[in-house]
């Protein structure tokens, strides 16, 4: 090995931290505890039997090309479908429109290499997911925080910080937003914020990055359009994703744009694998094209609006009234507050230890670090029991916190 590794590392790499969310599931064989911390989906979701039939149809039908390489924009056949899912749904999607990626995470991390370089600006919520925030990290962006209210990303701050850039003589490179369900807070974004936010994006010229990957997971309240669509003047590049709709093992999402924008994240691909592996993504679009996604969707929708009613009935039961929490109108995730003088951080490894329960603190989501008084909490992975058995153990918990 050689005398100084840091003397070698790159500004890149120097710049990148763990992920707290991946580093919680080192603490998942902990005998007894119930995690709110992953995203995970629950297993009882993925369609084994229906999957175990189609892997021997590919095998037998089109090995000679799903284990060969295939083309960087991914699957033709997966792209078709694709959009014309979009097109179903309302949304003006063409497969020029597609490429596809080594699920959602990928697309985040190309879209960083492609539009910053280190010092430039971006813009995004406070909170905000975690692997948005990481990747645009390790490019060397300066990311400005925009608080958040019930209807979603505050205009009138964004619109503040956009001319407080426009006088430095500068811009950001793109507004990054999880408009549905928001990761980490489970907020939804009213059709009104979003056209506030697309009118601001047109008239400072700013792109926005639409991440969108909970979209299909609504259990009550009206679907909204997505900002893709309401803009419809190649200002959005919209993000998708199988991960918490059919398997996350599968590794497959999709990026839709304008076909100018797509082809350099092209280029970018090419440099990072290749291709995303063309045997998962011609199972997918035979699952797709067999009928069987939609079906799936609605089970897993009814299966967690349960337990997401069942969630928040629990915590209403147990946990101190010092506390409060977002409710959302689907998705995976909910956002809970303590009061100011409460560290979730500081208090992690004790409530694991002491409560066998974990959640994710909320200073991992904010680029200002704040958000120490808060948690992100997910309701998809553990059964409903087992929901209400950790909100009871949580609750105990800060309750004897708070009581000190």
């Amino acid at each position: 090995m050689i005398t100084n590794l840091q003397d070698v590392l790159s500004t890149n790499i120097k710049g990148m931290k763990r992920s707290a969310i991946r580093e919680l599931l080192k603490y998942l064989g902990t005998p007894g505890l119930i995690s709110f911390s992953g995203g995970f989906p629950s297993p009882l979701t993925f369609p084994v039997e229906d999957l175990k039939t189609i892997m021997m149809e590919v095998m037998d039908t089109e090995a000679s090309s799903a284990l060969q390489y295939g083309p960087t924009e991914g699957d033709l056949l997966l792209r078709t479908l694709l959009a014309d899912r979009y097109k179903k749904q309302g949304v003006d999607v063409s497969v020029e429109n597609v490429i596809i990626t080594t699920a959602s995470q990928q697309a985040l991390d190309l879209i960083a290499k492609m539009f910053i370089d280190r010092g430039d600006y971006v813009i995004v919520g406070l909170p905000s997911y975690l692997g948005g925030l990481s990747a645009f990290n390790s490019y060397g962006a300066q990311m400005i925080g925009i608080p958040m209210d019930e209807e979603g990303e505050d205009p009138v701050v964004m619109e503040a910080e956009l001319k407080k850039l426009q006088d430095m003589g500068k811009k950001p490179k793109f507004i990054y937003l999880i408009p549905d369900f928001q990761n980490p807070a489970g907020v939804t974004m009213t059709e009104g914020r979003r056209k506030e936010i697309i009118a601001l994006a047109h008239k400072y010229d700013v792109m926005i990055l639409e991440d969108s990957p909970y979209r299909e997971l609504r259990y009550e309240g009206e679907t909204q359009k997505t900002m893709y669509e309401l803009d419809g003047t190649g200002h959005v590049i919209m993000l998708g994703t199988f991960s918490k709709i059919f398997c996350p093992g599968f590794r497959i999402g999709w990026v839709v744009g304008h076909p100018d924008v797509l082809d350099k994240i092209v280029v970018g691909k090419q440099a990072t694998d290749l291709c995303t592996p063309p045997f998962t993504q011609r199972i997918a679009a035979r699952y797709i094209e067999k009928g069987l996604l939609d079906p799936k969707i609605e089970d897993i929708r009814k299966m967690y609006s349960v337990k997401q009613k069942g969630f928040l009935q629990a915590l209403d039961n147990y946990m101190p009234e010092e506390i409060s929490w977002t409710k959302p109108e689907g998705g995976l995730f909910m956002m809970a507050y303590a009061p100011k003088h409460i560290d979730t951080n500081a208090l992690l490894l004790d409530c694991i230890k002491d409560a066998k329960v974990a959640y994710v603190a909320g200073t991992s989501f904010f680029c200002d670090g704040g958000g120490k008084n808060s948690m992100r909490l997910n309701f998809s992975y553990e059964t409903l029991e087992k929901n209400e058995e950790g909100a009871k153990r949580m609750g105990d918990f800060f309750k004897s916190k708070l009581a000190k």
